[in-house]
């Protein structure tokens, strides 16, 4: 009998580099960009519809709690720090219980929230900012090029994008490593593929080599 045919390796969804070497992780197929570095889920290991909104129903963040508060502001201080007054900006993915909104108003920023699913306002896409966040979102990115080509064309010139994603560091077992379980994380980003993004878009880049970076838009 004869062994049925492999799937074929995708090009990288970030830089687009044909192949790369394929990472196991239980069910799921994963890729390994020698390009970018990026490690992305297999076509056929991306979660249906209805695999996101089950786990997505499972997010408990409180706007009020102290401990969520605490791990925002790894990106919010570093972010106000970089923030003239009265700048605007939007929190992408904000999920059922906006924290970041909150937050900033209370430094005196204005944002926007907009989610695809529990804050679909897309007249919210349809402006600039002079900064956006988008934290424990990019994981979920089945495009990612696309994805950031849309955050790039939402700030204005000078603005700042601020990302949360758990880093995919040389000393992380990705065959255990807690971050890859949830079945909606499918983009797994290396310090270098910060390097690439920031490059291939004309970007600043400072992180702090964990989860935090912070992408700045040249002013013109």
């Amino acid at each position: 009998m004869c062994a049925a045919p492999t799937a074929p390796q995708p090009p990288c969804p970030l830089c687009g580099e044909p192949g790369g070497s394929e990472r196991a992780n239980g069910p799921r197929r994963f890729f390994d960009c020698a390009g970018c570095g990026l490690v992305f889920a297999a076509p056929e290991s991306l979660p249906t519809p209805q695999v996101e909104a089950e786990q997505y129903a499972l997010h408990e963040n409180d706007p009020a709690d102290p401990r969520y508060r605490a791990f925002l502001r790894q990106l919010t201080d570093p972010l106000l720090a970089r923030l003239a007054p009265g700048a605007q900006g939007l929190d992408i993915g904000c999920g059922p219980g906006p924290a970041i909104r909150p937050m900033l108003a209370e430094a005196g920023f204005r944002v926007a929230d907009y989610d695809p699913r529990f804050a679909p306002d897309e007249a919210a896409l349809s402006r600039r900012y002079d900064f956006v966040t988008a934290t424990e979102v990019v994981e979920h990115f089945h495009h990612p090029l696309q994805a950031f080509m849309q955050l790039d064309g939402l700030l204005r010139p000078g603005g700042w994008l601020g990302v949360m994603t758990l880093l995919l560091r040389e000393d992380v077992d990705f065959t255990t490593w807690y971050y890859v379980r949830d079945p909606t994380h499918v983009a797994f980003y290396r310090p270098r593929t910060l390097g690439w993004i920031a490059a291939r878009f004309g970007w600043s880049l400072t992180t702090d080599g964990v989860r935090v970076a912070l992408f700045g838009k040249p002013a013109s």
